[in-house]
């Protein structure tokens, strides 16, 4: 049976962090797949009045398995937006970054900002999945399904990708980490070869990975609702030249200004 996962997500928009989401659960994979799989998510609603939900995608790809409307998602570089209403479920994959690489077996920066069937990479033996997975009432059997079709797939991990983790990992944890040339430092790399193995595995560049990541930091300080934050100090705190800057690249990506 797969663990369930209790640490809370990071980068829903416009929700206090206190607040609960029934309807949300969360898997790890299974040991073999940890390595490529960051966790697996479940959205279920029942009755559910109109409303919009927005997260700030993280530099992921994700699959999501849902009757009439399965889906295959790049690297995100908007905020995304959808609209919940009546009932339904869907049962969601995310890939580390660089973690979906040996499935595609060609570069990810062919599906960044893009959304495509999961049979044009699945092929159509993820129909079956989709339904098998969508008759489970549990989500933990669901995903028990999609864990181990993934599994038969026989993802094999590589150098590259095992770095690209590495090197993902201590952006997202180490918000010091404010510009690329850090990174060639810290990993005694070449500006050239990171950016080539981002490109390959990721889909984005590593610039973009870390300013995507203090921005998500910054919406979750935000959601805190601490009235005495300042702003000043917090875009300085995440590698910004000025607040001005801040508030810009925050406003484009969140849909609403600090203030609103």
């Amino acid at each position: 049976m797969l663990e369930r996962k209790t640490i809370p997500p990071r980068g829903v928009l416009h929700v206090p962090r206190v607040a609960a989401d029934p309807g949300l659960e969360r898997f790890e994979a299974s040991p073999p797949l940890r390595p490529f799989i960051e966790h697996y998510w479940s959205v279920r609603w029942e009755n559910q009045p109109r409303v919009v939900r927005e997260t700030v995608p993280h530099p992921s790809v994700h699959l999501s398995l849902e009757i009439g409307r399965s889906e295959l998602h790049g690297v995100w570089r908007r905020r995304f937006t959808r609209v919940i209403e009546g009932t339904g479920r869907v049962l969601g994959t995310k890939f580390r970054p660089g973690g979906f690489r040996p499935f595609m077996r060609e570069s990810v920066a062919r599906l960044t900002g893009k959304v495509v069937p999961p049979v044009a990479i699945f092929g159509p033996a993820i129909e079956a999945v989709e339904a098998e997975s969508a008759a489970c009432p549990k989500a933990c059997d669901a995903f028990e399904r999609i864990d181990a079709f993934l599994a038969g797939l026989d993802p094999q991990p590589t150098p590259d990708l095992a770095r690209v983790t590495q090197i993902a990992d201590t952006i997202a944890e180490d918000r010091s980490i404010t510009r690329v040339e850090m990174l060639v430092d810290r990993f005694d790399t070449s500006l050239r070869q990171l950016q080539r193995m981002f490109r390959e595995y990721v889909g984005v560049s590593p610039k973009w990975v870390i300013q995507r990541q203090r921005l998500i930091e910054a919406a979750e300080r935000l959601r805190t609702g601490d009235p005495s934050l300042d702003f000043a100090a917090l875009a300085l705190d995440l590698g910004y030249a000025d607040q001005p800057h801040f508030i810009r690249a925050f406003k484009t990506l969140i849909g609403r200004g600090l203030a609103d």
